[in-house]
C-alpha cells in the first residue's frame, strides 16, 4: 500500500520524471522520501486547466499530488488518477499538503478556507481577468492581489508562483536543469525560507526560478506588466522585471503607492 490512497493500486510508470537534479527514468511508486525544506505532498486548490497541468508536473517530478475541486471529488477523482495525482475534498487537501497551490479564479479568493490554511505555506498562482468583472479590492495598484490574498489568509505565508506563464506553456516548457532553453518563472514572498521552498519546488517542475522581490513585487507578475504570459529564459525574464519600473503600469503603480513601488527584499535576485 503507497501513499496515495488506503487501497492496494499500481505503481505509477513515468517514461520521464524530471527534477531539477535531471530526467529519471525510473518508475514512480507513490512513496516520496521527506528531505527538510522541500515539500513532499503538494496540494492544489482547482482541477481546472491550470490545476491539472501543476498536477501533471508535479507528479512527473516525484511529488506526492492532492488535488481539490469545488465540490465532491468523485468528479474528478477518475482524472487525477490518470495523473497520478489523488482528488480529495478542500479540507483532505490542505491537511495532508506540506504546501498548496490556489488554482482557482481570483475572484473567488474570500471563498477559501481561510482557517484551513493557517500555517501552510501557500502558493498564489491566480490571476484578476478584467472579463470577470471590475472588482476595486482586485484592481488597486497600491498592492498585489497576492498580498490582498495574504491579508485574507492572515495566518498563511503566501507566496506568488506559477501565474505568470500560460497553463500550455507549462506543459509544453518544461526542461531539465542545465538543458538549453529552459525557460523561467518568477517568484514574490516575504520570507527566505518560503522563497527557497519554492525555488526548489519551480526547479523540480521544470523550470529556472527568478526572485522577483518581496510579496508587493508580485503586481510585476500580473495582467498588465510586460512579464505576465512571459515565456521566457531567466536573463529575459530578469529584464522585464528590471524594466518594470519605467513601464506604463510601473509608473501606474508608483504613482499610487507615493513614488515607491516596494521596499527590495532580502530574497530578491537583484
Amino acid at each position: 500500500m503507497n501513499s496515495f490512497s488506503s487501497g492496494e493500486r499500481q505503481p505509477v510508470y513515468l517514461p520521464l520524471r524530471r527534477t531539477g537534479r535531471g530526467l529519471r527514468t525510473d518508475p514512480y511508486d507513490g512513496v516520496v522520501d521527506f528531505e527538510p525544506g522541500r515539500i513532499g505532498t503538494l496540494g492544489i486548490l482547482g482541477a481546472g486547466r491550470l490545476g491539472r497541468v501543476l498536477a501533471r508536473l508535479a507528479v512527473s517530478a516525484g511529488y506526492r499530488v492532492v488535488v481539490a475541486a469545488s465540490g465532491d471529488p468523485a468528479p474528478i477523482s477518475r482524472a487525477m488518477a490518470a495523473l497520478g495525482a489523488t482528488a480529495g475534498t478542500n479540507a483532505s487537501v490542505i491537511a495532508q499538503a506540506d504546501a498548496v497551490v490556489l488554482a482557482v479564479p481570483l475572484n473567488r479568493y474570500r471563498m477559501l478556507p481561510a482557517e484551513l490554511l493557517r500555517g501552510k505555506l501557500v502558493i498564489d498562482a491566480m490571476n484578476y481577468w478584467w472579463g470577470d468583472g471590475v472588482r476595486d479590492d482586485l484592481s488597486d495598484p497600491r498592492t498585489s492581489t497576492s498580498e490582498t490574498v495574504q491579508r485574507f489568509l492572515p495566518g498563511a505565508r503566501v507566496v506568488k508562483a506559477l501565474g505568470h506563464m500560460g497553463y500550455q506553456d507549462l506543459e509544453d516548457e518544461a526542461r531539465a536543469a542545465g538543458v538549453p532553453g529552459r525557460k523561467a518563472i518568477a517568484i514574490a514572498g516575504d520570507r527566505a525560507d518560503d522563497l527557497d521552498i519554492v525555488c526548489r519546488l519551480v526547479d523540480e517542475l521544470g523550470f529556472d526560478p527568478v526572485v522577483a522581490g518581496p510579496l508587493a513585487a508580485g503586481i510585476m507578475l500580473e495582467p498588465g506588466a510586460e512579464a505576465f504570459g512571459a515565456d521566457v529564459e531567466a536573463a529575459e525574464l530578469r529584464a522585464m522585471l528590471g524594466r518594470f519600473p519605467s513601464s506604463q503600469r510601473g509608473i501606474v503603480v508608483a504613482r499610487a503607492r507615493g513614488g515607491r513601488l516596494w521596499e527590495k527584499g532580502s530574497g530578491s535576485d537583484d
